[in-house]
């Protein structure tokens, strides 16, 4: 990227109150213009485009009061055909701005010309020019004009007439060109390329815009490269509002062009926010999968990304993060979803994130459980992971089974009522504590288990079958404690602290039972 590209400052030239809206099923009235209209100010863009003021008495009324709200550093601006009535009409409505502009439009493509106009290029041409005088007229020297040839990027064929057009327009008073995509139709660069000619033909004669619109879904890649082109003004809307599938996204175009180094002029961190506002105000839900502003675009699902999600979390940049959406105002992080496509990095991540102990291990034997799950109910709510997790590591399948028990303090004696293989027993026990007790109790019916670490965890967890229990982590080793037995965590849970200390004994045997160990 040359270093004058990343010196130079895009101009945001908002369209939401007149393309977007005009595009809706049903318009906005003057105070949700109001709404959108403030919106934008906060989200600092320069330039906004009130409305096809001769479209309505609505529309001119509306202009009008957003012209006398204006800040005295926004370009006001409202759009007219290239006919004197339209003219006149946006003038009155815009010029009680501190900075207004007339834009006026005529199409300019051959096929056009000929089919819908009527009209010669010669013509056009002349009624290009007349109309930018017009403006002039009306305007008495306060603002400034812009200029677009409709259909721009049709006019492949006929590329050096619009060339002369645009001189022409230039030389009658247009300061600012606008190059509209009014309907996509090809690749990016086919556009770009005709934007390149034309800044070479303009030079610093005028502004160059670009205003895309979106039918191929390729308006953000074309409004990014037209900027690299030389074009200055970038013509956007709040979430892409537009005729048909819409315009380009103010959002995406500010995010890429960040990303390139290139200097934001505006609030980024309003973009979010904005975008809520526009699409409830609109009556249009943004598609959870729309860039930056969708519900599921921070979701990770398959376990490659979520490892690489994981490991990067604490850096700027993400391993499968985009961008940073905090720099937008939206403050949710990176989430990860448990489907049948989700690793072991994922359900830790998860389990740990919600406030519970757990180890990688447990993790690797929980993925696959949840997986099944998965296959047959998609995403896995977190609720129901902590349910499984809650059922396969809090209450261990096994040969034994603990039932109750009864302290007898003053003689430190335990007596442990359980199952082992069906068979219900009572046994005693002896200790200091409860655990050194039961290792001694299960040592008489010939388990040997030696414990290695013990922990209590105080726990602030909200889902419910966590929520005021004692939770009992202990690490043990079966046979004797210089022996090379197998070492695994156990987990439980109980209102009662010393329950749960022996429960977690009792599924440390079973986990050393599934894991092949010999007790006796």
């Amino acid at each position: 990227m040359k270093s004058k590209e990343k010196n130079r400052q895009p101009f945001f030239y908002d369209v939401t109150l007149r393309d977007g809206n005009q595009a809706l099923k049903k318009p906005w009235n003057i105070k949700e213009k109001e709404k959108v209209f403030n919106q934008l100010i906060q989200l600092g863009v320069q330039g906004i485009e009130v409305g096809f003021c001769n479209a309505s008495k609505m529309d001119f009324d509306t202009s009008e009061h957003i012209a006398k709200l204006a800040p005295d550093h926004i370009v006001i601006s409202g759009l007219a055909r290239a006919l004197d009535e339209d003219i006149e009409v946006v003038w009155e409505a815009v010029k009680h701005a501190a900075k207004p502009r007339i834009h006026t439009f005529i199409s300019t493509s051959a096929y056009n010309m000929e089919n819908v106009l009527k009209k010669t290029p010669q013509q056009v041409l002349e009624s290009a020019v007349r109309a930018i005088q017009s403006c002039s007229r009306v305007m008495g020297g306060k603002g400034d004009i812009q200029f677009s040839p409709e259909h721009f990027g049709d006019c492949k064929e006929n590329l050096d007439f619009v060339i002369e057009l645009i001189l022409a327009v230039i030389e009658a008073g247009a300061g600012v060109i606008n190059l509209p995509n009014t309907v996509e139709r090809y690749r990016p660069s086919y556009f770009t390329d005709m934007v390149t000619k034309v800044v070479k033909s303009v030079g610093n004669k005028a502004v160059i815009a670009v205003h895309n619109h979106n039918d191929l879904g390729m308006a953000t890649a074309t409004t990014v490269e037209s900027f690299f082109a030389g074009a200055t003004q970038l013509e956007t809307t709040l979430i892409g509002l537009g005729e048909r599938a819409g315009n380009t996204n103010i959002a995406e175009v500010a995010c890429a062009l960040y990303n390139c180094g290139v200097e934001m002029p505006i609030n980024l961190e309003a973009i979010y926010e904005a975008s809520i506002m526009v699409a409830e105000l609109a009556n249009i839900p943004i598609p959870e999968k729309a860039p930056l502003i969708g519900a599921d675009v921070i979701v990770h699902r398959s376990g490659i990304h979520q490892d690489g999600t994981i490991k990067t979390k604490s850096k700027s940049k993400g391993a499968y993060r985009g961008f940073d959406l905090s720099i937008i105002g939206r403050k949710e992080t990176d989430r990860l979803g448990i489907t049948s496509q989700s690793g072991k990095t994922a359900v830790f991540e998860i389990i740990k994130r919600a406030g519970l102990p757990i180890t990688m291990d447990e993790a690797t034997y929980l993925q696959p459980i949840l997986k099944k799950i998965s296959e047959v109910k998609g995403e896995l709510e977190l609720a129901l992971i902590l349910e499984t997790y809650e059922k396969e590591i809090f209450s261990v399948a096994g040969p034994l089974v603990f039932i109750d028990l009864h302290a007898d303090h003053s003689r430190k004696s335990f007596d442990f009522k359980f199952s082992f293989n069906n068979e219900v027993m009572k046994v005693k026990g002896k200790g200091s504590g409860p655990v050194e007790a039961c290792f001694n109790a299960l040592n008489n019916i010939g388990l040997k288990l030696h414990l290695l670490e013990y922990k209590q965890h105080g726990q602030d967890v909200e889902y419910k079958n966590f929520a005021a229990f004692a939770l009992s982590e202990i690490v043990l080793k079966s046979g004797v404690e210089n022996g090379n037995g197998k070492v695994v965590v156990a987990r439980a849970k109980d209102e009662d602290t010393v329950k749960a200390n022996v429960k977690a004994v009792f599924n440390g045997a079973n986990l050393l039972f599934r894991a092949g160990a010999k007790l006796s």
